[in-house]
């Protein structure tokens, strides 16, 4: 006999669930159309319960979820699993399906939709996600955040808060964060305007660091973390952005000038390793054996009776295309050897942003659109790959929509990714996730599940830089505030070259 599993009404707000199908029912040839949508993704052994609700005006719905022995019978206006019982199902469907039946009231008659499936994988993924949440317009910097997301459940808090630093008219704008290897113990954010500097937590210490000096161009802005040293490179970025009235991209955000450099986290020591001023260097990343970074970069040269360089560019925005180049690095001389082209995506006339490397290094992520450096607003980027065995370059169609796929992170044992996309609705990126085979081969990707399968939909922020970790970032909020009220920051001493 099947063992079932019935939930209990947790509040009229959210659903009721029954303790039976509907016995009386005509049945459809048609899937049925939910939010999310989850017909046949497949998805890791411990994720958090996947919640829908039928996207459409059905009165009520009953929903079985069933492998084997396992059952979970919902019902109400929404599914919403109980999480014990999904856990055990979840457990006994590994490498395998569970069954979906859904079931919808509409006028006083039930319908039976085709069942779909939920694969689950074996392969598990990492426990955390962080991200910023931003409000799409890009000018209520006071309710930025960077938060954290347990993706078992849906336990959600706040790493920091701009409100924290924020006086008055003075505003805190913090930019992006990034862990070494994944470990929330080890991370970096930098904060822009009141109380501006770049925070490292190393180990338990937290350290406010002054980056500005005159021999750079600026404080770092895109980080990437060296997997083993206690290294990181930075893009700095001179920054503008203008906001469209009638093109479909509302936003241009693109970098007047912009340089890497290398800072040594323990010496706290600054050097430039790329700062040609006709080439906008941005977005490094390393490769996982830590002997190369990769990054992107866009020739572009200014005439010399040019006095304004921002509405230049501005003019010709739609003509800056970035590459993908690498810099290889040798950790027992701290020395990085010249550029080498990786992906030429100006011969497509395209232009390549954000390389991320999976953690075999086999292959390289990246997104693609027509020009320019954020592609985060611009509709019609996709998330490329390149074979680095091979040098085979290929969009993951698989993954892409319609609309915006841009910032992406590889989970660290290299089987699924994470990226941002506007693909429900065209103005506000959400989370997705996908498989990666060893193939590169994605699958259908699915969106983070929230307890309130609506959740989504009602929530008026943008999820920017998905990140993943192997646990929570313990640092409380006010921690972080209270070093960066502390001073103006220990500042950095440039070298010319650094050293072990």
């Amino acid at each position: 006999m099947k063992k079932h599993i019935f939930i209990t009404a947790l509040s009229l707000l959210f659903c009721a669930c029954s303790q039976q199908l509907p016995s009386d029912f005509t049945e459809s040839d048609a899937l049925p159309k939910i939010y999310p949508d989850y017909v046949d993704v497949t998805v890791p052994v411990n994720i958090a319960p996947l919640t829908f609700q039928m996207d459409d005006q059905s009165e009520e719905i009953a929903v079985r979820y069933a492998f084997g022995d396992e059952e979970i019978i919902c019902g109400g206006t929404k599914a919403q699993p109980d999480f014990d019982a999904w856990k055990r199902l979840a457990i006994a469907a590994q490498g395998k399906d569970i069954q979906v039946e859904t079931y919808a009231c509409k006028d006083g008659q039930w319908t039976k939709f085709k069942p779909f499936s939920i694969h689950v994988s074996p392969d598990s993924i990492d426990a955390y996600i962080s991200y910023r949440l931003i409000s799409p317009s890009y000018v209520n910097y006071e309710e930025l955040t960077i938060s954290q997301r347990c993706v078992e459940n849906y336990d959600e808090s706040v790493i920091y808060d701009n409100i924290l630093c924020t006086e008055g008219p003075n505003g805190q704008c913090i930019n992006c964060h990034n862990y070494q290897q994944y470990n929330p113990g080890r991370m970096q954010f930098h904060a822009r305007q009141n109380h501006g500097g770049t925070i490292i937590a190393y180990d338990g210490t937290i350290r406010k660091i002054n980056m500005k000096n005159d021999s750079i161009l600026s404080a770092g802005v895109y980080p990437a973390w060296h997997p083993e040293l206690p290294l990181i490179v930075y893009s700095t970025n001179t920054t503008r952005q203008n906001f469209h009235v009638n093109h479909p991209n509302k936003i241009e955000v693109y970098d007047t000038e912009s340089d890497l450099i290398a800072y040594d986290v323990m010496k706290n020591e600054v050097t430039n390793i790329e700062n040609d001023p006709n080439e906008l260097e941005v977005f490094p990343f390393w490769a996982p054996d830590g002997k190369a970074v990769y990054y992107c970069s866009a020739h572009f040269e200014y005439p010399d009776s040019i006095e304004d360089k921002t509405t230049y560019l501005l003019r010709h925005s739609n003509k800056i295309r970035y590459n993908i180049y690498r810099k290889s690095f040798d950790p027992a001389t701290m020395a990085f050897g010249p550029r080498e082209q990786v992906f030429a995506a100006d011969s497509l006339e395209k232009s390549a942003t954000l390389p991320r490397i999976s953690p075999d290094g086999r292959y390289l992520m990246f997104a693609l659109a027509e020009y320019g450096v954020f592609h985060i607003w611009h509709r019609d980027a996709d998330l490329w790959t390149i074979d680095l065995q091979t040098g085979e370059a290929r969009p993951m169609t698989e993954l892409n929509s319609n609309d915006t796929e841009s910032y992406h992170s590889w989970s660290s044992n290299g089987k699924w990714v994470v990226f941002s996309s506007r693909r429900d609705d065209g103005n506000f990126t959400r989370p997705f996730f996908a498989h990666i085979d060893a193939n590169g081969k994605g699958s259908k990707p699915f969106e983070l599940p929230c307890a309130d399968p609506d959740y989504h939909r009602q929530f008026m922020k943008c999820y920017n830089i998905p990140e993943f970790m192997r646990g929570p970032v313990t640092i409380k909020p006010q921690a972080f505030a209270d070093v960066f009220k502390r001073d103006g920051g220990e500042p950095v001493k440039y070298v010319q070259k650094l050293s072990r």
